[in-house]
């Protein structure tokens, strides 16, 4: 039997960044993270509470106890299946940082696609773990972590290039959150770290959404790094956060 997971929660909604932006996913938000991002708004704690939403897209949370059980979850699944057949385009785990879990994942993923297919969400800097994962997963969306809006205290573009090199050949795409003080050097440091890889990868630019629900970049602004990215890679969007946008989780 494979290890159980801390899971904050667990809840149905439509994707709001990158790739899959506008697809419905059932979220699987796992506890625990390796950075500690200024705008980051989910408690990553681990705890022994979790929640459960008590019916796919109801907004509503009933008590989930931890850590669970790859059994337990793939009866979620089946019954939310069941209750919205089709609804669904795939599960997406998200955190917190998953592949801080990536030896049970390993072990989960193969269970878990036999129904569904996996969108992992990364913070783009454990290339290592996602050696273990990356065949199980259908979509990875990779963040880099950019000084101006994430804060992070160190330089993370060397581990972001590690994981990108591990992710080649997967379905992989980058998104960035940029605000009215990204400057130019980090756009251009982004596009060469994704063009000395692939310079076909998508690249998503997502502006950033500021505590009392405005955008913390104006249009031109994010014009501007988009004509710069644009003039580097082939495939460079702009999405601001979709879910936020419709009011939905």
């Amino acid at each position: 039997m494979s290890d159980p997971l801390y899971i904050s929660e667990i809840f149905s909604s439509i994707q709001g960044e990158g790739m899959l932006a506008g697809r419905r996913q059932i979220f699987v938000r796992l506890m625990e993270c390796n950075l500690d991002c200024r705008y980051c708004d989910t408690d990553f704690e681990k705890s022994d509470a979790g929640h459960l939403e008590s019916k796919p897209g109801s907004g509503t949370f009933i008590n989930l106890s931890l850590p669970l059980q790859l059994h337990r979850l793939s009866v979620i699944f089946k019954d939310w299946q069941s209750q919205l057949q089709g609804a669904h385009h795939s599960v997406s785990f998200t955190g917190g940082e998953p592949l801080l879990h990536a030896d049970t994942l390993a072990e989960w993923f193969p269970e878990i696609r036999k129904s569904i297919p996996i969108h992992l969400e990364t913070n783009g800097t454990l290339h290592f773990a996602l050696r273990q994962v990356k065949q199980y997963v259908d979509y990875i969306s990779m963040d880099m972590k950019l000084p101006s809006t994430a804060g992070c205290a160190e330089q993370l573009w060397d581990l972001h290039r590690l994981f990108l090199r591990e992710a080649h050949g997967s379905n992989v795409s980058v998104k960035v959150v940029v605000g009215e003080l990204t400057p130019e050097s980090e756009i251009r440091q982004v596009c060469d770290v994704i063009s000395s890889v692939d310079a076909t990868t998508p690249l998503f630019l997502q502006p950033l959404s500021m505590p009392d629900g405005s955008i913390g970049i104006t249009a031109g602004q994010i014009l501007h790094l988009q004509e710069l990215a644009s003039s580097l890679l082939s495939d460079v969007r702009v999405i601001p956060q979709m879910h936020k946008l419709l009011g939905a989780l």
